[in-house]
């Protein structure tokens, strides 16, 4: 099809991915949804020599997305490299210089909406919706001059999709219906509410402008599939007809997480995509003596794993490949360690099936399920032994307990592995104040330690201000490493004044 050039009417955009640092060049991808059949006109980016021409990915009824790809040469320091179009919008990112190591902001939950408790309303009686923070995130920026934003899942609300997909909504809330073919025309019906959903989330002027300033690296969630199809995909036996019926609504949810959240199509994946000629979605990043390492865990869940053997078999290829950095930052949606952990394991354990299934709902989704617990084990296992073997500190960044940000630690036989939870980005205006049931159930639970392995002890430690363990209120974490290589977290919650900070 012959397009004709002409200024383009921006719907999203633009997003900016990391792709990724080589030969002293930050390379990135900038992702546009325009109305129409207008072709966008070349990207010109300060430092790099040549127009940068769009790349057609796909088009969703008349709406078409597309990609620019380019490599930034990197100065001695940070520098603000401006890009947009000839005559027309002009955006700013900071690129880190050749020997700077990157600061980071980790948020959670972007995209959820978060139900309020039904008391707060407006002057004209109206339910007070929730916001995401990206305000108060733009205003961080402003001052800590991020390179990268960690999304470690809920960029979407997979609850709000579900909802206006009636056909998904009926088949999820009906599992006698799972049994039977898949019904016509369910994928195409939420494919559009994602992605009418995506239009919607990011279009916002704060949220544009975070999203167009600071290259994105996102990981799915549960939230992102919603819990009806999380529920039910996470808790199907492999090759029964669940599964069959299932395939189609986790394959548009896919889809649509591979486009927006990779900024990217399944044939022709970024090289930052390191499992995908396997299936898998997980991405890495090498820069200088850091790494970043987010997974995938949910392609090929079932009620009794996370990952398969297939991705099994890469982890320890992947993990190699960060032998020669200093520090690793693990993204995992669910924690990968948790208060009360074994205690929640145990408990499972002699509960009768029904009874341990409806746990596992109502407390979360936790890598340590009683059904998968051997796994869980063999998780912390294979890092901790890459730790020691290499040298390189491993500290794993995963959304909250209950919503609630704070940190843990793991020490044993030499290891010290460092677990953040990253507060939810948003909140309605009752979260803050008055925690939920589970929130309130995690925090004395939080006081006492485990030992998900022998001779290892996991805590969690209070903050020196206040003397809490768990953070309650919404947030996001910021990261920068020092000139030792320290890594230093720091929660920032625009309604608590307090200073919450670890380095390791």
């Amino acid at each position: 099809m012959t397009r004709r050039r002409a200024e383009p009417s921006i719907l999203l955009g633009p997003i900016l991915y990391f792709r990724g640092e080589q030969r002293d060049r930050w390379w990135l991808s900038a992702l546009f949804v325009l109305d129409g059949e207008v072709e966008p006109d070349d990207l010109r980016v300060d430092g790099v020599t040549l127009p940068v021409p769009p790349r057609h990915l796909t088009v969703w009824r008349r709406r078409h997305v597309w990609r620019f790809d380019f490599a930034v040469p990197r100065g001695m320091r940070d520098t603000d490299v401006a890009y947009g179009f000839p005559d027309g919008a002009r955006w700013t990112v900071i690129v880190p210089g050749r020997h700077s190591s990157p600061r980071m902001a980790i948020l959670y939950g972007s995209g959820i909406n978060v139900p309020t408790s039904g008391t707060e309303s407006s002057d004209d009686g109206a339910p007070l919706p929730s916001a995401a923070l990206w305000p108060d995130l733009l205003a961080g920026h402003s001052t800590d001059r991020y390179h990268l934003l960690i999304q470690a899942g809920g960029q979407v609300d997979g609850d709000a999709v579900v909802a206006a997909a009636p056909q998904a909504a009926s088949l999820l809330g009906d599992a006698s219906r799972r049994l039977g073919p898949p019904l016509p025309g369910v994928t195409e019906e939420l494919l559009t509410a994602g992605f009418d959903r995506m239009l919607r989330g990011w279009s916002g002027a704060a949220a544009a402008t975070v999203l167009a300033s600071i290259p994105s690296v996102m990981m799915w969630d549960g939230s992102d599939l919603g819990r009806l199809l999380a529920g039910a995909w996470g808790g199907r036996e492999d090759g029964d007809s669940a599964s069959r019926s299932l395939r189609p609504l986790l394959v548009a949810t896919r889809r649509q997480t591979l486009l927006f959240q990779t900024g990217s199509v399944a044939d022709s994946p970024p090289d930052c995509l390191w499992g995908a000629a396997c299936g898998t979605l997980a991405q890495g990043f090498i820069m200088g003596e850091a790494g970043l390492l987010a997974l995938d865990l949910w392609t090929d869940r079932n009620a009794r794993r996370i990952l398969s053997e297939r991705d099994w078999s890469l982890l320890p290829d992947w993990l190699d490949r960060f032998a020669g950095c200093r520090h690793l930052i693990l993204v995992s949606g669910a924690p990968l360690l948790a208060p009360g952990s074994v205690a929640f394991d145990r408990l499972g354990a002699v509960l009768p099936a029904p009874l341990q299934r409806r746990l596992v709902r109502r407390a979360g989704d936790h890598w340590n399920a009683p059904a998968r617990h051997a796994e869980w084990q063999r998780m912390l296992r294979t890092l901790a032994e890459f730790s020691r073997r290499s040298g390189c500190r491993i500290t794993v960044a995963s959304r909250g307990v209950s919503g609630a940000g704070g940190r843990g630690v793991l020490r044993g036989g030499g290891l010290e592995m460092w677990q953040l939870y990253v507060p939810r980005f948003t909140a309605s205006p009752s979260t803050a104040a008055r925690p939920g049931w589970r929130a309130r159930l995690a925090e004395p639970l939080a006081t006492r330690p485990d030992h998900p392995l022998p001779a290892h002890r996991f805590e969690m430690p209070p903050f020196v201000d206040g003397g809490r363990r768990l953070l309650h209120g919404p947030g996001w974490i910021a990261c920068s490493f020092d000139g030792k290589g320290q890594l230093h977290a720091r929660w920032r919650l625009p309604a608590d004044a307090g200073r919450y900070v670890q380095a390791i």
